[in-house]
C-alpha cells in the first residue's frame, strides 16, 4: 500500500497538551477576523466562522509551532479567513497539487504513459533476436502483470530465443534517481523509492513475515513477487513471552544491495507483518521480472539483464500504455511520491526533450503557475512529491492555484476527482466522519516529520464553493493533534451558512 511520507523510525513525543498552558487567544491580527469581544461569539455568521476558526488555532498545541491558513469563496472571491497566509511553509505532499495540476495542463487528458519492447535485430522468421530492450516512458503504475502481458505479446509475435539479454532502456529520464533534498536514510522505505522511467510495482518488493511455530524458531519470510533479483537475510526469531527486540524489516541499503534483512523477534501466534521495501536499481528489477516472465513462456534469454539504449533501428514488438487520468487519481488519492516524481520528469521530457529532469519539470511548473498570475519568485520548489524539506510554499500561493484550477473548465473535473474525499477514500477516508465535511470536502493531505497540511475544496450548507489551504509545522507533538485541528476547520467550513444564499446540490 502506498502511504504518505513519514519517517518510520522517528517517534513523536507523547502528548502533554493537558499539561500545557490554558488555551490562549491568537495574538496579532488574524486578517479578516472579527475582533473577539467581551460578549463572546459574534452573532454574524461570517464573523462567527472566523471566531470559531480562531478558537481552533488558539489551542495550546500551536504555542511552539506555526500555522498558516487561508479560506476564500470561489463564488464571491471574498476572503473568509486568513492567518499567516504569506508565511513560507513546508508543504509536504501538498506539493502534489502543483505537480498534478501542471501535469494535466502540460500533458493533457489524452496523454499515454507507454512501456515498449524493442528488438535490435530479428531473424527473418521472427523467432530469434540478439537483445530485447524494455523501454520505459514514465508509467508509475506498471505492475508485474503488465510485464506478463508484454511477455505474452512477444510470444505471440513468434520470438523463441534472445541470444543476448534484456536491456533496460531508461534514456527517457536523466540519471538522477534521488530527489533533491531527500534524507539519505529514507532510502529503504517505500515512500522514497528510486526514480526511473522504467518502474514496476512502485519500485518496491512486498515482504511478509509470520512467526515460527515454536519458540526459538526462525520467523517465516516471503517476498512478492518472487524474483531472483531479491535475496532475503532472515535473522529474526520467534519468542513465547515478551518481545525484547521489535521486528525490523529493511534492506542493506548502505551497501547498495537488494538484500532484504529481517531482524528482531516476533511473538508466537502473533499477527502477520507486511512491509514494502524499495529496491536498488529498479530498472534492472523490471528487466529481471520481464525476463522471468519470458522464460515462463518458454522464451530463452542468454545473458543477465543490463542497462542500455535501444538503437534507432530497433523494431518495436509490443507496447503497453496507460492514460494519465487513473495515474493522476492514484497520485493524489494515496499520495504516491513516485508517481509525482515521475510526472515531474515526464513534464520535462515532453516540454523540452528527453531526457527529462526534475529541474526541467520544476521550470515547467513555474511556467504553468505564472499563467495564474502567481509570482514565481515568492516560493521555492525542489521536487514533485513534497518529500524534500527544501520546498517552501505559502497558503496564499496554494489558494491562487486552487482558484486558477477551478476556472479550468476542461481540466477541473478530473483534478477535483483525483483529490481524496473526507470520510470516503484516499488519505482522508477516516477523517471528518459524521460531520458536514464527510463526502463533501475534497483535499490533498501532506505529512512529513513536523509538518501537516490540508488544502482543497468544500461546499458550505448553502452550496457556496470554498477553497482552503492550511499548513502546520515545527511541532514535536503527535501529528494527529494537528490533523484534528484541520478536521475541525474543515467541518466548520462545510457547516457554514449565511442568509441570502440558495442551497445547491453537492457533488
Amino acid at each position: 500500500m502506498k502511504t504518505e511520507p513519514n519517517h518510520p523510525r522517528l517517534s513523536h513525543r507523547s502528548s502533554s497538551v493537558a499539561a500545557c498552558l490554558s488555551v490562549v487567544l491568537l495574538t496579532g491580527c488574524l486578517s479578516g477576523c472579527a475582533s473577539l469581544q467581551s460578549g463572546g461569539r459574534p452573532s454574524n455568521p461570517l464573523e462567527a466562522l472566523r471566531y470559531d476558526i480562531g478558537q481552533v488555532l488558539a489551542d495550546s498545541i500551536f504555542i511552539p509551532s506555526q500555522a498558516s491558513v487561508k479560506v476564500v469563496s470561489l463564488d464571491t472571491k471574498e476572503v473568509l479567513f486568513e492567518h499567516n497566509s504569506k508565511l513560507l511553509m513546508r508543504p509536504a505532499s501538498n506539493m502534489k497539487l502543483l505537480t498534478s495540476s501542471a501535469s494535466l495542463s502540460v500533458l493533457g487528458l489524452q496523454h499515454q504513459f507507454k512501456t515498449a519492447v524493442l528488438a535490435d535485430s530479428l531473424s527473418n522468421d521472427g523467432s530469434l533476436c540478439t537483445n530485447l530492450f524494455l523501454k520505459g516512458y514514465g508509467d508509475p503504475d506498471l505492475v508485474s502483470t503488465d510485464l506478463d502481458s508484454l511477455a505474452f505479446l512477444v510470444q505471440q509475435h513468434g520470438l523463441k530465443s534472445v541470444t543476448g539479454g534484456i536491456v533496460a532502456d531508461i534514456s527517457y529520464y536523466d540519471d538522477i534517481s534521488w530527489g533533491y533534498g531527500w534524507n539519505w536514510d529514507d532510502e529503504p522505505y517505500s515512500y522514497a523509492a528510486f526514480i526511473s522511467p522504467l518502474s514496476v510495482n512502485d519500485n518496491c518488493i512486498a515482504v511478509t513475515v509470520t512467526p515460527g511455530d515454536s519458540s526459538g524458531k526462525a520467523v517465516n519470510v516471503s517476498i512478492h513477487p518472487a524474483s531472483s533479483y531479491i535475496t532475503v537475510l532472515n535473522k529474526a526469531t520467534t519468542v513465547t513471552d515478551s518481545v525484547v527486540h521489535p521486528l525490523v524489516v529493511s534492506r542493506l541499503f548502505k551497501e547498495h544491495l537488494n538484500t532484504v534483512i529481517v531482524e528482531g523477534e516476533m511473538k508466537q501466534g502473533g499477527r502477520t507483518i507486511e512491509r514494502q521495501i524499495s529496491v536498488w536499481k529498479p530498472e534492472l528489477y523490471a528487466a529481471t521480472l520481464f525476463q522471468e516472465a519470458l522464460e515462463r513462456r518458454g522464451i530463452s534469454v542468454g545473458a543477465k539483464p543490463a542497462v542500455g539504449t535501444a538503437p534507432q533501428t530497433s523494431r518495436e514488438l509490443a507496447s503497453y500504455s496507460r492514460n494519465i487520468v487513473p495515474v493522476l487519481v492514484n497520485l493524489n488519492k494515496v499520495s504516491d511520491n513516485l508517481s509525482a516524481e515521475m510526472m515531474l520528469k515526464t513534464i520535462s521530457a515532453v516540454t523540452d526533450k528527453a531526457p527529462g529532469s526534475a529541474q526541467g519539470g520544476v521550470y515547467a511548473v513555474h511556467r504553468f503557475l505564472s499563467t495564474f498570475g502567481i509570482d514565481t519568485t515568492t516560493y521555492q520548489l525542489a521536487d514533485g512529491s513534497g518529500l524534500s524539506f527544501y520546498n517552501l510554499l505559502s497558503a496564499e500561493m496554494i489558494i491562487q492555484l486552487l482558484q486558477g484550477m477551478a476556472q479550468q473548465k476542461e481540466l477541473f473535473p478530473t483534478f477535483l476527482q483525483s483529490l481524496p474525499i473526507a470520510g470516503v477514500d484516499g488519505t482522508i477516508r477516516t477523517r471528518m466522519r459524521q460531520t458536514p465535511a464527510q463526502g463533501n470536502l475534497r483535499a490533498k493531505t501532506g505529512t512529513i516529520n513536523g509538518v501537516s497540511s490540508l488544502s482543497g475544496y468544500v461546499q458550505t450548507l448553502d452550496g457556496e464553493k470554498l477553497a482552503f489551504a492550511m499548513t502546520m509545522q515545527n511541532f514535536t507533538l503527535p501529528t494527529r493533534l494537528y490533523q484534528r485541528a484541520q478536521d475541525k476547520i474543515g467541518a466548520l467550513l462545510a457547516g457554514f451558512s449565511r442568509p441570502g444564499r440558495t442551497a445547491s446540490p453537492r457533488p
